[in-house]
């Protein structure tokens, strides 16, 4: 007899021995059905982006192919200087365009674009203010952040939308995609990825982070894209106009909105602030950005 099934034995005995109801040995040595059960994996979730300081360390370890392209932009000698960054993935793979904050293009867009890259899709981030600054440069040209915010002021929504449109054309030509392509911004490019759902009907999906809702019934009626929205619980400003997206998008439309309490507004960058909120807010809205990319850009 080998030791564990003088053991199983033994256990048997005992049990018998003090009236605990006896076993034969076969009997006890019998696997159960709740022994065999093997217990489900528990979920992993998915790496969070870098915050604003840990980006640049993010992207100087990224295993993952990025680089800069320089995007034609029609009538204009200056073109849409973008963030391209791939994924490692067998293969055709979904398009992101990352339309950044009204900080510009930094170093945290970059990284949240190779954080997508991470999970599977083609991130392309291009910096909407090429061209604006000095010598014809763009966000880095500007140099400091106010200097940047207050140029960014100064583009209009459909030069915006122009510079979306020759972006987006340029990465549906990107022969490892799958000719899917969705949005996603944050604070200026929330409010802009809301507005590009709008002026592009053959958008296949928007993500709004603490964005601004569009402005009239005509913009909401245009929209196809299902649109999902991450907003925080005490950004009143931006949340006071979620009423008339949930108001104006009709049964046929598809709009979801959620709302972080006590989170505020640039969560997903500064998920270290406002005691936990932030990053508790982070940590629900970025699996369901990713869930919703998959559901409606997959395929």
């Amino acid at each position: 007899m080998d030791i564990r099934r003088g053991l199983v034995i033994s256990a048997a005995v005992t049990a018998c021995t003090f009236g605990l109801g006896c076993a034969t040995p076969e009997e006890a040595e019998a696997p159960t059905a709740a022994s065999e059960a093997v217990p489900e994996p528990m979920p992993i979730a998915p790496a969070l982006p870098p915050t604003e300081a840990t980006a640049p360390d993010h992207l100087n370890s990224s295993p993952r192919h990025g680089e800069w392209v320089d995007v034609t932009l029609p009538g204009s000698d200056v073109p849409v200087s973008t963030w391209v960054v791939y994924p490692e993935r067998a293969g055709p793979a979904p398009i992101i365009l990352v339309i950044h904050e009204i900080f510009g293009l930094t170093d945290w867009v970059r990284s949240v674009a190779d954080q997508f890259a991470a999970e599977g899709f083609i991130a392309v981030a291009p910096d909407l203010l090429s061209g604006m600054g000095p010598d014809g440069g763009g966000t880095a040209s500007l140099g400091e952040r106010d200097t940047v915010v207050a140029t960014i002021r100064t583009l209009e929504p459909d030069e915006r939308a122009r510079r979306l449109d020759a972006v987006r054309l340029y990465a549906l030509d990107i022969p490892a995609g799958n000719g899917r392509i969705g949005s996603v911004g944050f604070c200026w490019g929330g409010t802009s990825s809301f507005a590009y759902a709008a002026s592009q009907p053959a958008l296949d999906a928007a993500v709004v982070y603490y964005g601004t809702s569009p402005d009239s019934a005509d913009a909401f009626a245009q929209i196809t894209a299902p649109v999902l929205g991450h907003y925080g619980g005490d950004d009143e400003r931006v949340n006071a106009t979620i009423p008339r997206a949930e108001e104006a998008m009709t049964d046929s439309q598809s709009f979801e909105s959620n709302v972080y309490a006590g989170a505020g507004h640039g969560f997903l960058r500064a998920q270290d602030d406002r005691e936990g909120a932030n990053l508790r807010a982070s940590e629900a809205a970025w699996p369901r950005t990713l869930e919703f990319f998959r559901e409606h850009l997959e395929g």
